[in-house]
């Protein structure tokens, strides 16, 4: 599967995330000049006049089953998440019309993604990236103070809004400071962390929108936590794994956007600030755990550019009305202010940054192969599953008393029936074994274990299931030590030339030439089996070979011999009882008969 999506390899640029100017606007290439602050107080009536710019509205989710018009633009779900089964399914057909259009099918493609834990605005964020690429000659792009925010689907409260992955059906085309024309894709996700989503579900909606974007909004609230670094590693280690064998980055941009940050007298608003304080974070230190310096050294390894912005809270209105819509009246003016210097950070022409994967840039054209290739995988078994910290943290710990409690029964038996200790008796050997299973079983109960009792039971039935393999294999090391199971094949061997000799002779005597022929045929094969078995067990070579044998001495043992034998046994102890009844009478009769004479 890996192999559908193999591109050419070539050095990525090495974008710097950092900037000497306390006012930047630099991601990708380029910088942006910020506005003016006559454009960023414009009165609203000024946007309202530009009707002509002004972003569409949006109607509710299209069904995958229905047609996607692209008339008018919308949000279209293109990864659709199934609860039931916890799968993901991509609506290949949604996803065509959008990106083969003729018009953009072979432009290099951006793809700006947001994605982050639910609830904390990444849909609301992408509504004014949206007023942004509708009115970009605008210095009031911003939008009018009583104007909704419309465009991807939002709303206030605690349940979760975005399921699977969601795109904007109007591809972007715009022209570079270069004279490149350039199709900008904006990409909704999934929140993680909601109480319908396993880790699986998270890890795969952030890896996939990762993998297909060439700058990742990671939307985060506050602060960067140390569980936020972890689950991004998770995240894109699980990226990573779906993705080809790769010799540099994997992937592009990674903007930090830490909302409602509440220290601005430690680090300022914005991306300078940002910088400094993401600097701290991912810092590593010799004094620092292995655990902690392996996270930041992850991340470091996957991204070409991380950059940070520190975005303040917008307001009591937005956060407690449950009637907000969006408007910019309701918002706090530093946080209208900083979005007015981010959203052209991350979407201005000279900053754009075109989807690149292995060293080569991608085309709308080629967008779609990746997003089926990638799809395909994460449909299939071939990752391992990613897990929560805990249910990763019993399995560790279950696993470790399944390895204790083998041990323990590996050393009663080897004590029983080792390398240098006699033939043991086969019932005294199960004896033992099921003295040994049983405190091996005992000791595994007796271990603190997390996860609960049925948790546990799958590893108990394990930890039998893998002491019965053990004790297999003790079996027939103490077989070996039996002179007489050793013998068993040659024996076998020489009693089947023996029968052959025997037969053939008398069948040739009778004139039966062809059941003759046939008894020396099977002699002939008998007595090569024979000298073929010695030399293995001698030179230690084609040892497949002597096994082969082996195995078929066995069975003619326990299917034809070993039933003669034990039929002749039989016979024999019946007439040898008859005879001593015989005898016996015999000699009552004999005595009774010397009495009468006496």
């Amino acid at each position: 599967m890996r192999r559908e999506v193999r591109k050419r390899r070539s050095t990525n640029g090495d974008v710097s995330s950092s900037s000497q100017d306390p006012q930047p606007s630099k991601v990708g290439h380029g910088s942006v000049p910020q506005p003016s602050s006559g454009a960023q107080h414009a009165s609203g009536k000024l946007y309202e006049e530009e009707e002509d710019d002004a972003l569409p509205d949006s109607d509710a989710l299209p069904d995958s089953d229905d047609e996607v018009e692209l008339d008018k633009p919308r949000p279209i779900q293109i990864v659709l998440a199934h609860e039931d089964d916890h799968n993901f399914e991509l609506d290949e057909s949604a996803l065509e019309k959008i990106l083969l259009q003729e018009h953009i099918k072979d432009l290099n493609i951006v793809v700006v993604s947001v994605a982050g834990a639910f609830r904390k605005g990444k849909s609301f964020l992408l509504d004014f990236m949206l007023r942004y690429m509708y009115n970009r000659t605008s210095p009031c792009w911003i939008g009018g103070n009583t104007e909704p925010l419309t465009g991807f689907t939002w709303r206030g409260g605690c349940e979760r809004e975005t399921t699977g992955i969601q795109i904007w059906s109007e591809v972007f085309v715009i022209e570079k400071p270069n004279g490149t024309k350039v199709a900008v894709l904006l990409m909704d996700t999934q929140g993680a962390f909601d109480s319908q989503s396993t880790i699986k579900d998270c890890a795969t909606v952030f890896a996939l929108s990762t993998m297909t974007s060439s700058v990742q909004v990671y939307n985060l609230s506050q602060n960067i936590q140390e569980d936020d670094l972890q689950h991004l590693q998770l995240f894109t280690e699980y990226g990573r794994l779906a993705m080809e064998e790769i010799y540099q980055k994997p992937f592009q941009t990674l903007m930090f956007l830490i909302r409602d940050w509440s220290y601005p007298y430690e680090h300022a608003y914005g991306l300078e600030g940002g910088r400094k304080f993401l600097e701290k974070r991912l810092q590593v230190k010799q004094n620092q755990h292995e655990e902690l310096q392996n996270v930041r050294k992850h991340i470091h390894s996957c991204f070409s550019n991380l950059g940070c912005f520190l975005l303040p809270h917008p307001g009591l209105k937005v956060a407690t009305n449950p009637n907000f819509d969006g408007r910019l009246n309701d918002i706090d003016e530093d946080f209208k202010n900083e979005l007015r210097n981010l959203i052209p950070l991350l979407l201005a022409p000279e900053n754009l940054v075109e989807k690149e994967i292995s060293g080569s840039k991608v085309t709308c054209r080629d967008l779609v192969e990746y997003f089926k290739a990638y799809i395909k995988i994460y449909q299939g078994e071939e990752l391992p599953h990613p897990k929560s910290m805990l249910q990763a943290t019993a399995e560790a710990n279950n696993l470790a008393a399944v390895a204790g409690a083998k041990d323990l029964y590996s050393k009663g038996m080897e004590q029983v029936c080792g390398g240098d200790k006699p033939y043991l008796a086969p019932s005294d050997l199960e004896q033992k074994h099921q003295d040994f299973r049983e405190s091996a079983i005992r000791h595994f109960r007796s271990v603190k274990k997390m996860g609960g009792e049925e948790f546990c039971r799958r590893y108990q039935e394990q930890l039998e299931g893998e002491i019965e393999e053990i004790y297999a294999n003790f079996v027939k090391h103490n077989d070996g030590k039996n002179i007489f199971y050793a013998a068993r094949t040659p024996a076998t061997l020489f009693a089947v030339m023996f029968a052959m000799y025997i037969i053939s002779g008398l069948t040739g005597f009778l004139g039966m030439n062809s059941i003759a022929a046939l008894c020396n045929l099977v002699l002939g094969m008998a007595l090569i089996s024979f000298c073929t078995w010695a030399y293995v067990k001698y030179s230690g070579e084609f040892r497949e070979v002597g096994t082969a044998i082996d195995q078929i001495a066995e069975a003619i043992w326990e299917q034809v011999l070993k039933p003669m034998s034990d039929n002749l046994m039989e016979d024999h102890m019946r007439q040898s009882v008859k005879n001593s009844i015989k005898a016996g009478l015999t000699e009552q009769v004999a005595h009774h008969a010397r009495l009468k004479t006496d």
